[in-house]
């Protein structure tokens, strides 16, 4: 007799828990903390560094961090849910998050605000694997797909929220603590959510799974950390050559831990890290590819744009998030659309989402080639409302797709593999796009500072500045808005913009010298930040434009089908 953890729930004699609805939220919730806690910490630097003294570096893994620990023991995460039981994990994850997030909020120090964010990041990879499994193991097939339509309307609107939730909870203060709060604000909830779940969570596990595959997570940890360590800290670093030695690295390193595990599945070890056989499911291999391959593109999206708003045409962190949110809305009403269009259109669905992706983006060019730097944001709304109905009807459908096929039992194996593939995805879009964006930034920087020179000479020349003197004044504007535009740290001021200011400051009329140079440079980096990102989009419609292909490739299994059809299909 097959064991209840294994079966498909709904399946004959088997009652379906009428508070799984409940239950869902909870997870759901869960979820939304983890995603969003990726990004919110952006908008929070400038206070972070003011409150705490923190470095440039200490910045940097207090974003890295998280995400590091993050994405490397998620497969781990997911394959204790399976030995240990789903609830156990996501409890004790939900409760180091909760912890670690007041350890966050209340961190007197930028060292210890590091350590609390890598501990934030392990708690949350233990947790969001049980998500998925959680959907998998209490849904029959026929509800899963409306399950992860909810699940991957989170997934959108988490995702691009950081900036507007950040700056709602920061304000204008952004030289108190005020940053703490987008720390606190997880305690409550995460306890809330801890109670709902002791209560509302059934306990569910791999039985044949005995015992945790330690050499496996060794190795696999391994070779995720020298995956992803490069692409989240080698942009910043100037991509030296530990960045390429480490990427090198990570291919053997992978391909020892595939083979460690054929090795344990052949001698017939019932505790591999990875059920190797999940990628004889054609659509699990390739929707896994696909979900790697399609979410490179959405973090990659918001970081530029972000920083487009922000720093070429000054928002502040609450206006940017503000602008954002036709993107966040558009992809709740495209998630939860796609659970009643996909059992009809199947891929079609999906390949529709890249298409509106396409015009999307076109709208986004078409919108800041008319408006350049006076855009004001409201205009990008139709644009970016195409763009998240786009993305609302791809992640649901996808996700169903990837998890179609596989066994209740082999859920948390599945939804770790998962996840990585998403993180590392994204972690590599950034990556890719960081060349592209900033390689651009630094290529136009003369373009741009030369079409402002014209206006600035008459400020300069307006303002008192001897003849002899606006030449090399315009040389040393040019030299050092060309130095910050190549910097991929833009607060930092180079040496030539340092000298430029020292210059302003020796004249007799160096106020208004002073705001010449501001004025002109404010509007050279917007032109230039437009510029950038518009020939940087050409890169997310390339993406869009192979996945749309690939798409057509899925093995088509419409969802909505009974029960006992899921589990005969999924053996």
């Amino acid at each position: 007799m097959a064991d209840p953890a294994q079966q498909a729930p709904g399946a004959a004699g088997e009652a379906l828990d009428p508070r799984r609805w409940i239950a869902l939220g909870v997870v759901l919730t869960a979820s939304f903390m983890v995603l969003l806690d990726i990004s919110i910490v952006n908008v929070a630097i400038p206070s972070i560094q003011r409150n705490l003294g923190a470095s440039n570096a200490q910045i940097q893994f207090v974003l890295a961090g998280y995400q590091l620990a993050y994405a490397v023991v998620l497969i781990t995460g997911g394959r204790l849910g399976d030995i240990f039981g789903r609830k156990r994990l996501f409890m004790i994850g939900m409760a180091g998050f909760t912890a670690a997030s007041a350890l966050c909020g209340l961190a007197p120090t930028a060292n210890v605000l590091v350590g609390a964010r890598v501990l934030q990041g392990l708690m949350a990879s233990l947790m969001y694997p049980q998500v998925l499994s959680v959907i998998q193991v209490s849904f029959p097939p026929r509800e899963r797909g409306t399950a992860f339509s909810v699940f991957g309307a989170i997934i959108g609107i988490a995702t691009i929220s950081g900036p507007l939730a950040g700056g709602l909870l920061i304000g204008s203060d952004l030289t108190g603590s005020s940053w703490r709060r987008i720390f606190l604000v997880n305690v409550p909830i995460g306890v809330a959510s801890l109670l709902a779940a002791l209560f509302l969570l059934h306990e569910s596990r791999a039985p044949q799974a005995k015992r945790l595959d330690i050499p496996g997570v060794a190795i696999v940890s391994a070779g995720l950390f020298l995956l992803t360590y490069p692409l989240v800290e080698g942009r910043d670093a100037g991509w030296p050559l530990w960045a390429f030695a480490m990427l090198a690295g990570a291919a053997p390193v992978l391909a020892a831990f595939v083979r460690f595990e054929q090795i344990k599945t052949a001698r017939g070890d019932t505790s591999p890290l990875i059920e190797l056989s999940l990628f004889r499911i054609r659509s699990f291999t390739l929707g896994a590819a696909l979900s790697f391959l399609f979410l490179s593109t959405i973090p990659a999206f918001f970081l530029i744009f972000s920083l487009s708003l922000q720093i070429g045409l000054g928002y502040s962190a609450l206006h940017a998030g503000l602008t954002t949110t036709p993107f966040s809305l558009g992809s709740a009403i495209g998630s939860v659309a796609s659970a009643r269009l996909a059992p009809r259109f199947g891929k079609r669905l999906l390949q529709t989402g890249c298409v509106l992706l396409i015009a999307g983006m076109g709208g986004i060019v078409l919108t800041m080639n008319a408006r350049g730097t006076s855009l004001d944001g409201p205009e990008l709304i139709p644009a970016l409302l195409v763009c998240g109905l786009g993305l609302g009807s791809i992640v649901a459908p996808l996700i169903t797709i990837l998890l179609q096929g596989v066994p209740p039992r082999d859920a948390g194996s599945a939804s770790g593999v998962i996840a990585t593939a998403q993180q590392v995805g994204g972690a590599m879009g950034v990556a890719v796009i960081g060349v592209i964006f900033f390689g651009l930034l630094g290529a136009r920087a003369d373009t741009a500072s030369a079409s402002v020179t014209p206006a600035l000479s008459q400020r300069l020349a307006a303002a008192g500045l001897p003849a002899s003197g606006i030449g090399s004044a315009l040389e040393g504007f040019r030299i050092c808005f060309h130095d910050r535009a190549a910097s991929t740290d833009q607060s930092a001021e180079p040496p030539s913009c340092r000298a430029l200011r020292q210059r302003e400051s020796a004249g007799p009329s160096s106020a208004a010298v002073a705001a010449a140079f501001r004025d002109a440079g404010q509007t050279a980096l917007g032109e230039d930040f437009i510029s950038s990102f518009e020939r940087s989009l050409i890169y997310e419609v390339g993406v869009f434009a192979l996945t749309f292909v690939l798409f057509a490739f899925i093995p088509e299994r419409r969802p909505g089908r009974s029960a006992a059809a899921g589990a005969a299909a999924a053996h």
